[in-house]
């Protein structure tokens, strides 16, 4: 490895409900089909929290979490065909798909049986280098040097999937939980001519200033009831009890989507809430495709990150940050500060 270092800094998963640990560790090799990649900036997302937290069951271990990366390419695979050393590329959620099953073969390489996942099946992006596919890495422009995109590689992409699930028509959309994905999504939505209407945690009044602020039309208690019936809603909070909440908000023949990984349980709750043709759907991380129609429509809808940093060392810190809901936005780790 002419002009790299055989070691590199990262923060490890050794045991799930553990903090991470801090630790120098070689610097990985590429197969033929992957590329080396010098990480600038990794995002914190609540599914790294699910994987610390043990909420997400059986991720590799000892594990490097991470999968909203940007970074440059500095070593390549001998099969390595699209990318070559400096290239500025995305890692994101889906680390690989087979090709091969059912869901691949229809299009569904998100529901792939045998796929991999960047920080929890594979190693990520809390350290200095990392490795990926060829195939489920994306080229980015130079505006991506900025590390206040890196949410962009997750929060945004999975919330454009969500909202993607909506109907057209949808005008009044309701957010329950607004941080990261939500944020992102509003500017996008507002810029369509949408209306937004933001859910946070009871009495959080920074949250909801915090979305009035980037576009939202109102912002409230997830518990209060909104101005207007809602034409569809998603459902980024963690909170199996917003299901039923979201439904009641919901007007005929709305649609509610769950945009998360995990979720609390669900309530029981009578058939007249999902009645008049509701629809109750989940979503379940993202496709190839869905990155780059995402990476398209920013091009046509500029975003603003609201971001907070931190650096390696204090990955911890930055968990537990977002866990007690202190930063509004995103958060991203910076490898070199």
């Amino acid at each position: 490895m002419i002009g790299l270092p055989e070691t590199m800094h990262a923060m490890v998963l050794e045991r799930q409900g553990q903090p991470l640990v801090y630790k120098e560790l070689p610097v990985p090799l590429p197969s033929s089909a992957q590329v080396l990649i010098e990480v600038i900036a990794c995002g914190v997302c609540r599914t790294d929290l699910h994987i610390i937290d043990a909420e997400l069951p059986h991720p590799k271990l000892p594990l490097i979490p991470g999968h909203e990366i940007i970074g440059r390419v500095v070593m390549t695979g001998t099969g390595i065909t699209r990318f070559k050393n400096d290239d500025l590329v995305g890692v994101a959620w889906l680390a690989y798909a087979c090709g091969q099953c059912k869901y691949c073969l229809q299009g569904h390489e998100n529901l792939c049986s045998n796929t991999g996942f960047t920080g929890y099946t594979v190693d990520g992006g809390y350290a200095e280098y990392t490795l990926a596919h060829e195939a489920f890495c994306f080229p980015l422009s130079r505006e991506f040097y900025n590390p206040a995109k890196a949410p962009l590689l997750c929060a945004g992409i999975i919330g454009y999937r969500s909202y993607s699930m909506l109907p057209v028509a949808a005008w009044r959309i309701g957010i329950y939980g607004f941080g990261a994905a939500a944020h992102i999504l509003t500017q996008i939505a507002v810029a369509q001519g949408k209306e937004i209407y933001a859910f946070t945690r009871a009495g959080d009044t920074d949250a909801q200033q915090f979305a009035l602020r980037v576009g939202a039309t109102w912002a409230g208690n997830s518990s209060d009831v909104p101005p207007q019936k809602l034409d569809a809603a998603i459902i980024f909070a963690p909170a199996g009890e917003l299901i039923p909440k979201a439904l009641a908000d919901t007007d005929k023949a709305g649609v509610v989507v769950c945009g998360g990984i995990h979720m609390s349980p669900i309530p029981s709750f009578p058939y007249n809430l999902l009645w008049e043709e509701r629809v109750l759907r989940s979503v379940a991380n993202v496709t190839r495709q869905d990155i780059k129609s995402f990476l398209d429509a920013i091009t046509q809808v500029p975003v603003t990150t609201d971001v907070t940093f931190f650096s390696l060392k204090q990955a911890n810190e930055a968990l537990t940050a977002l866990k007690n809901g202190t930063v509004y936005g995103a958060i991203v780790l910076l490898m070199n500060s």
